[in-house]
C-alpha cells in the first residue's frame, strides 16, 4: 500500500501561489508583499519542465514532450503511477508562460506513512462527483465525496476490482485527495447477488476464522449468506462478510445443512510448520495451495478435539511425504498407462500414472476425483501435475472418500481412533500391510510409521497406538 504526505514546504507553497491569485487563508495571509510579488514574478517568467516525481500545484503550467499543460489539482506525480501531463484527470492541455522553461522539480523524498490523509485542495470547477459509499467498486478516474469530512478523493490505481471497496480516508494506494465544485452523479448500484445454488452447505461465520474461497457462511446477525471469493495472504484474513467486499460476496444457500464450524485460526498447522516438516519440498507444492484445496473438505483436520486434528494432520502429511520423497516429486518414476476398467474409459493417448502428494494412479481413480472436484480428469490427467490446487484436491479427495480394501477411509480412521495402521491399508494395504519383516512392503509401511511419529512430535501431539499394519 502507498501513502503520501504534505509537507509543510508544500503546504507554504500552495498558500504563496493562492495568494497570488488573490485568495486568501492562513498560510497565505502569512506572507509579506514582497514575498507574494516573487512568487508572482516568478511564475510570469517561465513554465516548469515536467518530470516524474515532481510536485505540481493547481494552475500550475509544465512544460512536456514539446507541449503545455496546466494542472488540474495539487499533486506529487511519484514515480513508477503512470502520472503524467497526459493523463486527463490530472492535466488539461494548454496553457501559457514566457521565458526559459524552469529546471525540473526535484523529486520528492520517499513517502512515510501518515496516519490522517491531506487537507483536501481548494474546489476546480466543473467536476462530477459520487457520494462515496462502503462496499462500492470505482473504478479509476472516479471522484468520491467522502460523507464524513465533507473532503473530495480521486481513484487513481486500480486492485482486483477497481478501488475493492476501499475508504478514500485509509486507502491512499488507490486514493488522492482532490478538489470539486460540480454537482453529484447517481452512487453506482453494488454487485447483484449471485443466483442461487441449491443444496449447498455452509457455516455460520465466526470472527477470528481464516474461511477459504469458495466457502460459504451465514452471518449470525442478519442470517444472510456470503461466499468467500478471493483469498488473502490467510483466505479471508479474518475479515467481516458485512464490510470486507474484496474477500466476500453475497449469495444464497436454499435447502443446505450447516458444516462444522472450523477451528478459530484456520489450519491447525501453521505455514512454519509446514515447511520445517519438508525443507526440500518442490515450489509446486505450496501452503497456500493446500489450504484453499482444503475448502472443498472443511472436515478435514477440523473434526473432533485439537489432538485429533493435529493427529489427522501428521497422518496425511506422513503418507504424502512417503509417497513424493518429501513433497519433491510430482509425478512418478517408474511410469505406465495405468490404464484399467472401470466407469471411466482410458482417453487415446493419456496415461495415468500416480501424480501428485497422493500419487493417484489408474484412469478409475482420475475418473472418480475429477467427477468429485469438477474436473476433467479423464481427458487432461496432466492437471494433477501442473494446478497446484487440483494437486491438492486430488489427495484430499482420497484421503476424505477412498478406503481402499478396508472399508474405512483414512480420514475417518483418523477421528474414530487414532488408527494409522488402517490409512497405510487404506492407500496402500495389498503391497505393505501384513508383509514379513525385513521384506521390502515391511520396509515401506515402516517408513510411514516413522515419519508419522516424526511428524505428531513436530506438532506437539502424542501418535497414539495402531501405528503399524
Amino acid at each position: 500500500m502507498k501513502t503520501r504526505i504534505c509537507s509543510s514546504l508544500m503546504l507554504g507553497l500552495i498558500g504563496s501561489m493562492l495568494a497570488a491569485c488573490g485568495g486568501s487563508n492562513s498560510a497565505t495571509d502569512s506572507l509579506n508583499s514582497s514575498s507574494k510579488q516573487l512568487v508572482r514574478s516568478q511564475k510570469a517568467a517561465a513554465c516548469v519542465a515536467w518530470a516524474s516525481g515532481g510536485t505540481y500545484t493547481a494552475g500550475e503550467v509544465v512544460t512536456y514532450n514539446g507541449a503545455t499543460y496546466t494542472a488540474l489539482v495539487n499533486q506529487t506525480d511519484y514515480a513508477g503511477t503512470g502520472w503524467n501531463p497526459t493523463v486527463g484527470s490530472l492535466f488539461k492541455s494548454g496553457g501559457s508562460c514566457s521565458g526559459s522553461p524552469s529546471p525540473s522539480p526535484s523529486p520528492s523524498p520517499s513517502p512515510s506513512p501518515s496516519p490522517s490523509p491531506s487537507p483536501a485542495p481548494s474546489p476546480s470547477p466543473g467536476c462530477t462527483y459520487s457520494t462515496w459509499s462502503a462496499g462500492i467498486d470505482y473504478s479509476k478516474g472516479t471522484i468520491v465525496k467522502y460523507p464524513a469530512n465533507g473532503n473530495y478523493y480521486l481513484e487513481v490505481n486500480n486492485g482486483t476490482n477497481g478501488s475493492d471497496g476501499t475508504d478514500p480516508t485509509i486507502s491512499t494506494w488507490y486514493w488522492q485527495p482532490t478538489s470539486c465544485s460540480g454537482s453529484p452523479s447517481p452512487t453506482p448500484t453494488p454487485t447483484p447477488t449471485p443466483t442461487p445454488t441449491p443444496g449447498c452447505s455452509y457455516s455460520t461465520w465466526s470472527a477470528g476464522i481464516d474461511y477459504y474461497k469458495g466457502a460459504v457462511v451465514q452471518y449470525p446477525a442478519n442470517g444472510n449468506y456470503y461466499l468467500e471469493v478471493n483469498n488473502g495472504t490467510n483466505g479471508s484474513d479474518g475479515t467481516d462478510p458485512t464490510i470486507s467486499t474484496w474477500y466476500w460476496q453475497p449469495t444464497s444457500c436454499s435447502g443446505g445443512s450447516p458444516s462444522p464450524t472450523p477451528t478459530p485460526g484456520g489450519f491447525v498447522v501453521s505455514q512454519s510448520q509446514f515447511s520445517a516438516m519438508f525443507p526440500s519440498a518442490n515450489g509446486f507444492y505450496t501452503y497456500n495451495n493446500l489450504v484453499t484445496a482444503m475448502g472443498k473438505y472443511p472436515a478435514f483436520a477440523n473434526t473432533g478435539s485439537q489432538t485429533t486434528k493435529l493427529q489427522e494432520a501428521a497422518a496425511f502429511f506422513a503418507n504424502v511425504s512417503h509417497e513424493t520423497g518429501g513433497l519433491v516429486y510430482i509425478n512418478e518414476i517408474a511410469q505406465a498407462p495405468y490404464c484399467g476398467g472401470g466407469s471411466y474409459a482410458c482417453a487415446p493417448g493419456q496415461e495415468y500414472y500416480g501424480r501428485g502428494p497422493m500419487q493417484i494412479s489408474w484412469n478409475y481413480n482420475y475418473g472418480a476425483a475429477g467427477s468429485a472436484l469438477g474436473v476433467d480428469l479423464i481427458d487432461n490427467p496432466g492437471l494433477v501435475a501442473t494446478d497446484g490446487v487440483v494437486t491438492w484436491e486430488t489427495a484430499l479427495w482420497y484421503w476424505m472418500t477412498q478406503s481402499g480394501n478396508i472399508g474405512v477411509t483414512p480420514h475417518n480412521s483418523m477421528v474414530n481412533g487414532p488408527n494409522f495402521g488402517q490409512t497405510i491399508n487404506a492407500i496402500n494395504g495389498g503391497i505393505e500391510c501384513g508383509q514379513a519383516a525385513g521384506s521390502v512392503g515391511n520396509q515401506e509401511m515402516q517408513d510411514r510409521v516413522s515419519l508419522y511419529t516424526k511428524f505428531a512430535n513436530m506438532l506437539g501431539v502424542s501418535p497414539g497406538g495402531n501405528t503399524g499394519c
